[in-house]
């Protein structure tokens, strides 16, 4: 962990290794399904091979993409992704599946929208906050406009209507602003409202208000909206400690309703037992840790907090997942990152862990090793670009305090910076002071002009030593 580059080799290995036990996994679990709708054992399979190929690309992408570029183009990105959730219930353009519209069908091949809009909206609001952080902003510069948005997003994918989706936007909007600094209060009530919002949505539709009685009176309706929550322990407490092998599982042969998505996580433990499980969960609790650590060691505002949210979706959606199969959370349709079937968020994910890896490769000391040449056979294979050290805005402190106690009403802050100098300084050259007593002149030297209180006890030194100079001179 000392090596400049540590973090990013860790995201790239986390990715590839979620992504082929990802493969692995539907595979497994698909196969009997696959053969029943498409007449072979690798229909599905060769689908999310085909999205997980396309991530890869797009992780790469995301590598040399620079930060100027995404913080340029974030609200074009999440303007696009505004209008594609337009489009998509609008009947003809979009596809209903399952119950919900969600989805765009181009020649054979799904795309869910709703997966772009959480990045694009994680991007915006990280650039948004970033902007505004060092303004000193007021709590409404902070909430508007990134909570109007949010707000728009989340609605038009509640008219879908998409529960798991709508949870994933929230979890980014409150990990933007916490890690923004809302204050405490503003925050929990933020938090209050949003569990009470679920808690409204989840009793005012069908299916919803029926999971969340499945998952408080589980043996009410064994049979009907508490099978699948049941047949996933079921799933879980046949594999043990060892599991019994993989490909082996019971629980696909129509037993487990959507065990390639939503309960893949059930498969992996009947498979692989509980060390199988437990290791997903490691390799999650591992990734948690190093993309905290990136956001702690960067010192772009922007990818501090753009890499803190994203960590924090994944982490929360692969929580939330786990929680439900397990038997400890109701039942949402989140998908487990990069392990369940699903070619967009296949795609989307590998995008986000290429953003984080791209995060990671602009930390300082890994920028320092990469300009010394330190970047080793695996980046040079792969032509990885330079990553551009981060400038801070120029003159930004003193604009904005004066900006800032302009808005406070205070006229004493306004026209100088942090450490109470005048806007106007700057780094100008000092006059060489006259000879005193034959002492030789001392060379113009540049220094940065002092403050008024320096500036006068200077002048008051300054003309005590001519005085006495002089009263010298006339008693010679």
């Amino acid at each position: 962990m000392a090596r400049p580059l540590a973090s990013f080799h860790l995201v790239v290995t986390i990715a590839v290794l979620l992504t082929v036990l990802g493969l692995v996994m539907v595979l497994s679990s698909s196969s009997v399904g696959a053969v029943v709708s498409v007449g072979s054992a690798y229909g599905l399979f060769t689908s999310q091979l085909v999205f997980a190929a396309i991530g890869m690309v797009i992780f790469y992408i995301a590598l040399q993409i620079p930060v100027r570029v995404l913080r340029k183009y974030s609200f074009v990105a999440f303007a696009a992704s505004v209008v594609a959730l337009v489009l998509v219930l609008i009947p003809g353009i979009g596809t209903l599946s399952q119950g919900t519209r969600g989805w765009f069908v181009v020649f054979g091949v799904s795309l869910q929208p709703s997966e772009v809009a959480k990045i694009t909206l994680a991007l915006w609001g990280a650039h948004l906050l970033a902007s505004r952080r060092a303004e000193h902003s007021t709590l409404k510069e902070m909430l508007v406009p990134l909570l109007p948005a949010a707000l728009v997003v989340t609605g038009l994918i509640v008219l879908q209507p998409d529960l798991g989706t709508t949870v994933s936007l929230v979890i980014i909007v409150l990990a933007l602003l916490w890690f923004a600094g809302l204050p405490l209060k503003v925050y929990m009530g933020m938090l209050g409202t949003a569990v009470a919002l679920a808690a409204i949505l989840a009793v005012t539709a069908g299916y919803r208000s029926q999971r969340v009685r499945a998952f408080f009176n589980p043996g009410d309706d064994p049979q009907g909206s508490g099978y699948q929550a049941r047949q996933a322990k079921f799933s879980l407490a046949d594999g043990g400690l060892w599991g019994r092998g993989l490909g082996q599982s019971r629980a696909k042969w129509s037993y487990l309703p959507n065990a390639h998505n939503d309960f893949i996580f059930a498969i992996i433990g009947e498979e692989l037992g509980f060390l199988g499980g437990a290791a997903v969960i490691g390799l999650f609790g591992l990734f948690a840790f190093v993309g905290l650590r990136v956001a702690m060691r960067s010192i772009d505002p922007f990818l501090r907090l753009f890499t803190a949210t994203a960590t924090t979706w994944i982490i929360g959606q692969a929580f939330i997942n786990i929680g439900y199969v397990v038997g400890v959370l109701p039942v949402t349709g989140l998908q487990l990152p990069l392990v369940s079937a699903g070619g967009t968020s296949t795609a989307t994910t590998l995008l986000m862990f290429g953003l984080i890896a791209n995060a990671a490769r602009h930390e300082p000391e890994a920028i320092a090793a990469l300009q010394a040449g330190q970047d080793g056979r695996f980046a040079r294979l792969i032509r990885l670009r330079q990553p551009e050290p981060y400038l801070p805005p120029r003159g930004g402190t003193r604009t904005v305090t004066a900006r800032a106690a302009q808005r406070r009403g205070d006229p004493r802050g306004a026209g100088r910076d942090d450490r109470g100098r005048s806007a106007g300084a700057g780094t100008r050259t000092r006059r060489a002071p006259a000879r005193v007593d034959g002492a030789p002149t001392r060379r113009a030297e540049p220094t940065r002009e002092p403050g008024r209180a320096a500036r006068q006890k200077t002048a008051r030194t300054t003309r005590g030593a001519n005085g006495r100079t002089g009263e010298r001179g006339n008693r010679r």
